[in-house]
């Protein structure tokens, strides 16, 4: 059992015996009714990266390869275009949160990122200064909610710090959810951002190091009961997971691709579940 298989059925686990109802939640499903949700507060995990230590489940199959797309979506094209995501990339579950006809999800994620210049920003300050305690990607812009409907960001910052152990650098990273559909996307966002971590991480040469994962409000839709359970029941796989980027030290950021991803030592148990998605 991984590190975090064991995290996985812990906390739903705790959400099944311990959680509460949400009240008037803002989702619903797609024929119309309420999406409830049993939830708990304030989760967190902590992987050491450089000890193999991946935030990913044996427990069903995760799509890493358009979870990582998705990233290049926001961080490198800085863009909230579905037509981009769509053909350049072939990641069409976005599709549901379009706004209106605009063909966009609203002034979000990758909107934000290219308002604010943040990918540049951000990489200037760690070359100027590594050790400066300021690399924070924020999502959260009130403006850009006043500009356009939309889903507010989930996964909405990230901070990064640097360590330097003997000889080696290492980049850490913290994620901050304000909410999670646990069963679905928990790993799917935890990943994509170790993936985040790692592109930094390769602009400069530096190893990953540590990932910490908290949210806020964790979750299990009351139509995922049935899959929870299942969960439960399986045993994990054998496997060790881990994620790997295939480009020499000190590629820029924005010449890496997602093909130079892989996701090695994977066989996670199957079948694959099914969940209907609340919007």
């Amino acid at each position: 059992m991984t590190k975090a298989d064991q995290i996985f059925q812990d906390n739903i686990k705790e959400i099944m015996t311990t959680g509460v109802f949400s009240q008037q939640a803002r989702p619903q499903y797609k024929d119309g009714r309420v999406a409830h949700s049993k939830y708990i507060t304030g989760a967190f995990a902590q992987y050491d990266l450089s000890q193999g230590e991946f935030p990913i489940t044996t427990l069903r199959p995760i799509p890493i390869k358009s979870a990582i797309k998705e990233i290049f979506w926001i961080y490198q094209d800085q863009s909230n275009d579905l037509s981009l995501l769509n053909d350049k990339y072939g990641v069409k579950y976005w599709n549901d949160w379009e706004v209106g006809k605009t063909g966009t999800i609203g002034q979000r994620y990758g909107a934000v990122v290219k308002k604010h210049d943040i990918i540049n920003k951000l990489l200037k300050q760690l070359a100027e200064n590594p050790w400066n305690r300021r690399n924070v990607i924020s999502l959260w812009d009130y403006e850009a909610f006043e500009e356009s409907e939309g889903l507010l960001p989930c996964a909405f910052q990230t901070m990064f710090d640097v360590r330097q152990v003997e000889d080696t650098i290492y980049l850490d990273a913290t994620l901050t959810q304000r909410s999670n559909d646990m069963l679905v996307a928990h790993h799917i966002n935890a990943m994509q951002y170790v993936a985040l971590q790692m592109m930094i991480a390769k602009h400069f040469g530096w190893q990953v190091g540590k990932f910490f994962y908290f949210v806020n409000n964790l979750h299990i839709y009351d139509n995922q009961f049935e899959q929870a359970e299942e969960l439960l029941r399986r045993q994990p796989s054998q496997c060790q997971p881990r994620l790997v980027l295939n480009v020499p030290d000190k590629t820029d950021f924005f010449a890496i691709k997602p093909e130079d991803f892989e996701l090695l030592d994977y066989d996670p148990i199957k079948p694959q579940l099914t969940f209907d998605l609340a919007i």
